[in-house]
């Protein structure tokens, strides 16, 4: 299963639902803007100065900014603590900030009732995972793309599964109302005239993804981004196959709404140049295209099974050191599988697999006991953390110290000098990532001083924590963020 993510190359002001010159879009739409301006300012009698302003700026109040979306993992939820998380979220609050604003977040159960609320006029933009159809590019105006996915048919493992889009007539299909993929359907029975499927009009896209995993329905259509996250609580669920190429998601405005149109533009640009925008997406999906069935259906049993003897203690180990315990947990899990006697053929033990060196050095008596691993492991990231210089910032402090943990503070040095050299972001784990490979290749490790890694094991280590870190957080939150 491949989720795609819009690359850092991508054409500015994607307004359209097809591909269109960026430059000529922007453009354009700042002569519409302005002349709409003026045209505000100069014939707006009849409302307040403040109503005058924010009508001019693209708002419906002065100083306020009205989001609609819904809450589901890919756009706004409540996390741990009742932190606001979500891609969406943090898009729409930067947007805000951005333009010296509030933002007001509207939650909507449906993407159906997203758009009637649009229609209404109740929030300048929807932001919620929305796909750039050409329908909905008829209707709305739209900013630029900031992802791709693809639509994916999605069944139950051991359950009826088509092949192909020919076979969707063999098996029972539900989409949510008003979605994409109820608009793709339809193009699809043009040439299939005995296709069928039920449309919902109170589901979301999650909620049918759990009526396929409770058996309910064979099949529902999901965006690949929403079945890679959901896919770590669901574990059975299982891609049949892809039914589209590549599409652009964006945000729909209300029409005519050239001015927010024009700042989404110029403000997008300045997310994806600064590499803020890749490090959202890195922080929501860098850890989803690892997924293992058996695997995963472990770890969850043994969520249930060996964390509850060890909770209290990754819990007061991670209190002591000022960290996140169901990250500590994580990684214990990737370097153990929550077994304190785990020994390895290389020489490293215990919970936390430390090398004997390392131990003596952190003052760590015995490695297989659990509360001595645990502490020397927490203390040993601390100091990893901070011997990285001030630049780097959270979350991509973390990752840098996960990977160093696991090839050596030497190599992640060598790495960071490999990326300034290349061209790529130091500070940045998403850009270390991509680095880090190449010092398995000659050419590139005969000039660094620690010479040769095997790099690629970092990056799947940080990955598969991250993994591991988000099913944990799940299954603690119970049922937050999977949709209303």
């Amino acid at each position: 299963m491949t989720m795609h993510l819009a690359p850092r190359d991508r054409p500015r002001g994607h307004v359209k639902a097809g591909a269109v010159d960026g430059d000529w879009v922007a453009g354009a739409l700042r002569t519409l803007a302005a002349l709409v301006l003026i045209l505000g300012l100069s014939f707006g009698s009849g409302c307040s100065d403040g109503d005058d302003n924010a009508k001019a700026r693209g708002l419906s109040q002065p100083g306020k900014l009205v989001v609609l979306t819904r809450n589901a993992p890919t756009t706004y939820y409540e996390g741990r603590g009742d932190e606001l998380q979500g891609l969406e979220y943090e898009l729409a609050t930067a947007f805000a900030q951005h333009k010296g604003v509030e933002v007001e977040f509207k939650l909507a159960g449906t993407i159906a009732e997203i758009l009637t609320g649009l229609r209404a006029g109740q929030a300048e933009i929807a932001a919620a995972g929305l796909t750039a159809t050409e329908r909905r590019g008829e209707e709305f105006a739209t900013g630029p793309v900031y992802q791709e996915v693809v639509q994916q048919v999605v069944c139950r493992r051991g359950g009826r599964q088509p092949r192909n889009a020919d076979e969707l007539v063999k098996v029972g299909l539900a989409v949510a109302a008003e979605s994409s993929y109820d608009e793709e359907l339809r193009r699809l029975q043009q040439e299939q005239p005995e296709l069928r499927w039920r449309v919902e009009t109170d589901l979301d896209t999650e909620q049918l993804l759990g009526q396929v995993w409770e058996r309910k329905i064979d099949c529902t259509i999901a965006d690949s981004n929403i079945v890679a996250i959901n896919r770590r609580y669901f574990p059975e669920l299982v891609v049949a196959f892809d039914l589209t190429e590549p599409q652009p998601l964006t945000w729909l405005l209300a029409p005519h709404a050239s001015v927010l149109q024009i700042e989404l533009v110029d403000w997008l640009d300045d997310m994806k140049s600064s590499g803020e925008l890749d490090r959202l997406l890195d922080k929501y999906y860098g850890f989803v295209e690892v997924f293992d069935y058996v695997d995963t259906r472990t770890f969850m049993r043994r969520i249930e099974q060996r964390l509850p003897k060890y909770e209290l203690l990754f819990r007061g180990v991670a209190e002591r050191h000022e960290m996140d315990w169901t990250l500590l947990a994580a990684q214990a899990y990737q370097e153990s599988h929550w077994n304190p006697k785990a020994r390895s053929p290389t020489g490293v033990r215990g919970m936390m697999m430390l090398t004997l060196a390392t131990a003596r050095e952190l003052g760590v008596n015995s490695r297989l006991d659990a509360d001595q691993s645990i502490e020397g492991g927490a203390r040993y990231l601390d100091r990893l953390r901070e011997r990285l210089p001030e630049s780097v910032t959270e979350p991509d402090r973390t990752w840098i110290a996960l990977a160093a943990y696991n090839v050596g503070m030497g190599h992640i040095h060598d790495a960071r000098e490999l990326a300034a050299d290349l061209g790529y972001d130091p500070d940045r784990w998403g850009d270390l990532a991509q680095v880090l490979p190449l010092l398995a290749q000659k050419r590139y490790y005969r000039e660094l001083k620690h010479g040769y890694a095997r790099g690629y094991e970092p990056v799947r280590y940080v990955t598969q924590i991250r993994n591991y870190h988000d099913i944990l957080v799940n299954s603690l939150v119970g049922d937050a963020g999977n949709g209303s």
